[in-house]
Order: structure tokens, then C-alpha cells, then sequence
């Protein structure tokens, strides 16, 4: 745990130690994808861990999925973030917004447009999600056209461009968890036959083109990318050539010079080993469920440079006091993760306020 607490340069930043927050879906934005009145609050109470990485956050109306996600695409967005951004650095802290188009898992009834949603092929992921008039399934999807691609790309970068312009410190790519990027990867999901579909090179083409395009734009060093190998969820079969497939993209956007890599890992210890050997800059891991007497393991061994923690930061404003001083952690209240008020948001309490209690 003590290499946990040591400072680690990350792209143009030196972070205070190598905790970061994992982003985590809280469905608490307004409905215009605004972020919602104690935004500021939650993300900066969090302030302490290295790194914060935000909720997935849409850069198009085509890119929403769940209800009030919030959005980096509009003015209202940029002044809705700029509050949380300046909450944060106020603090101390460091925080990516995570740029996340959810691709065919998403609803008409909860985007702005109320449109059919977008993704590499028209193949439905065979899966329900949450809606203002209670679980219904998920439509079929249209596909892209190949300009449509392209375009998609373009709403990256200008989404990139304004999560600088509100002060976040980079943007973190969301590739993973069955969300578009991974859709390209994955066979089960994309059927193309032009240059976005067919072998691995084309079907990883998507995400390299959207790393490049948002590095150009704000700087290989205040971009990210996440990504989740081997996920089996919402219909996502990346196949046998699965593997192969990472590591012809790692090689190809570790020549970008990015800021970070960020796995989440589930479970393939050979393909995170050679992850880690293609990857020459800082890589962040996220294990889910990892126990406490685990934490600062794969910094420790090299495996990692950061570790990523989501439910014991979302229940730990002061995660990383907690960890200094071995005191016990508060336990997450599943009931309150998405959407609600301050309950299970902004009134977790603090060591201090624990202890008096």
C-alpha cells in the first residue's frame, strides 16, 4: 500500500499519490445533460485520490444512453462543468472527464432527440435499460453510415475541446464496457464491410482514429483511453482474435504518446502481462472487487502505475486518509448509485465526522 501513497508523473501532471477514481454512472445530471447542483460537491469531497475520472459523459445527442447523464457538448454543459472542475482543483486535485458514446446501449426515450440510436451495425444487444416509464428493451440500433463514422470522430474531438475549455485537466476515452468503441471490436456487434469492419485492424480503426483526433486537438498528454478486454456483457463477443485484437491497438495508440491506459481488467493475467509490455506510458488498473488488503499490489509489482477503485471511493470521500491511517471504510449503498439527491451522493461521512459519531 505505501508505494500507493508515492507521487507519479502522468502525461503533463505529477499526481500526489496513485489512487484515482474510477468513473462511475450516478445519473444525477439535469435533463439537458447539464451536470446536476452538487456535482461540485461529490467530485471535489474526492479530491484527494491522484487522479479523478469522471462519469462517462456523452459529446452528441447520439452519444447519450441512460436518463440525466451529463453531456460535454452544449454552452450549458461547459458552465455546468466549469463549477465542478474549479470545486476540484480548489482542492488539490486532478480530473479527466471520461467521454463516453453509448452506442446501441441506449433508449429513445432518454436522449434529447428521442431518435434511434446509432452503433457500428443494426444488431440490438439483446438487453433492457431503465427508462422515465420503467425497464423496456433496447431497440435495434441503425447503423452508420462510413461518413457517419467519420463525423462521430469529429463529435470526439469537439467534445475534448470542450472539456479543456471547462477546465478539466484531459479527457479519458471510454472504449470499454460495451459502449461504442468496444462495439467496433467486437464481432458480435459489428458486421461492417468497409474499413471500420472485417479484420482486427479494421474493427480497432474507430478507436485509434478517435485517440488521434482528440490528441491533435488537446494534446497527447491530457488524453486517455479506457478499455475493458475479454467484457462479455449487453452482447459483446470480441471471439478468439479477441486478444490479438488489444494488442494490435495498444501497440498502435501507444505510439500517440497518451497520457495513460486505463484497464479494466476481467481476468486474462497473459494479456494484461503483455498489455503492460506494449504500454510505455502510465497504465492504470481497475480490478473490480479487489480487496482492501490487496490495494497497491500491481503498483508494487510493476504490473501497474495507478490503481483505480470505484465503490470504495464513492462510499470514502477520504479514501486515501482512510488508507494512511487503516481506519475501517464506509460501505457503498447500492440502492442510491443512480440517480436521487445528496443521499448516497454527497453525505458520506468523513473520517472525522465518523470518529465524532
Amino acid at each position: 500500500m505505501k508505494q500507493s501513497i508515492t507521487p507519479v508523473r502522468v502525461g503533463r501532471y505529477t499526481l500526489p499519490n496513485r489512487l484515482a477514481m474510477a468513473p462511475m454512472t450516478r445519473s444525477r445530471a439535469k435533463f439537458d445533460g447539464t451536470p446536476g447542483e452538487q456535482a461540485a460537491e461529490y467530485y471535489s469531497q474526492r479530491a484527494s485520490v491522484g487522479l479523478i475520472v469522471t462519469e462517462g459523459t456523452q459529446p452528441s445527442d447520439d452519444g447519450q444512453g441512460y436518463l440525466t447523464t451529463p453531456g460535454i457538448y452544449m454552452p450549458a454543459h461547459i458552465a455546468g462543468w466549469k463549477k465542478v472542475t474549479a470545486a476540484v482543483h480548489g482542492k488539490g486535485g486532478h480530473i479527466f472527464i471520461q467521454i463516453m458514446h453509448a452506442g446501441r446501449m441506449s433508449h429513445p426515450d432518454n436522449t434529447p432527440h428521442h431518435r434511434q440510436a446509432v452503433a457500428p451495425s443494426a444488431i440490438a444487444p439483446g438487453s433492457q435499460m431503465f427508462t422515465a416509464t420503467g425497464m423496456k428493451d433496447i431497440p435495434a440500433p441503425r447503423a452508420l453510415t462510413t461518413e457517419e463514422v467519420r463525423r462521430t470522430v469529429a463529435d470526439f474531438r469537439r467534445a475534448a475541446r470542450r472539456a479543456i475549455e471547462a477546465g478539466a485537466d484531459g479527457v479519458e476515452i471510454h472504449g470499454a464496457n460495451a459502449y461504442l468503441v468496444q462495439q467496433f471490436f467486437a464481432p458480435s456487434a459489428n458486421t461492417r464491410t468497409d474499413e471500420y469492419g472485417g479484420s482486427s485492424a479494421n474493427r480497432a480503426r474507430f478507436a485509434i482514429e478517435v485517440a488521434t483526433a482528440i490528441a491533435e486537438e488537446i494534446g497527447a498528454d491530457r488524453t486517455a483511453i479506457r478499455l475493458s478486454p475479454g467484457t462479455a456483457m449487453w452482447g459483446i463477443d470480441e471471439g478468439a482474435e479477441g486478444p490479438a485484437l488489444y494488442r494490435y491497438l495498444v501497440a498502435e495508440l501507444d505510439k500517440l504518446g497518451l497520457a495513460y491506459l486505463h484497464i479494466a481488467h476481467s481476468g486474462d493475467e497473459q494479456l494484461l502481462g503483455d498489455i503492460r509490455a506494449l504500454w510505455k506510458q502510465s497504465l492504470i488498473l481497475n480490478r473490480p472487487g479487489r480487496p482492501r488488503d490487496q490495494i497497491g499490489a500491481d503498483v508494487a509489482s510493476g504490473l501497474a502505475d495507478l490503481e483505480a477503485y470505484g465503490q470504495m471511493v464513492l462510499a470514502n470521500p477520504d479514501f486515501v486518509a482512510r488508507l494512511k491511517t487503516g481506519a475501517p471504510m464506509n460501505e457503498a449503498d447500492r440502492a442510491s448509485f443512480f440517480g436521487g439527491a445528496a443521499q448516497g451522493y454527497t453525505d458520506y461521512p468523513a473520517l472525522e465526522v465518523a470518529t465524532a459519531a
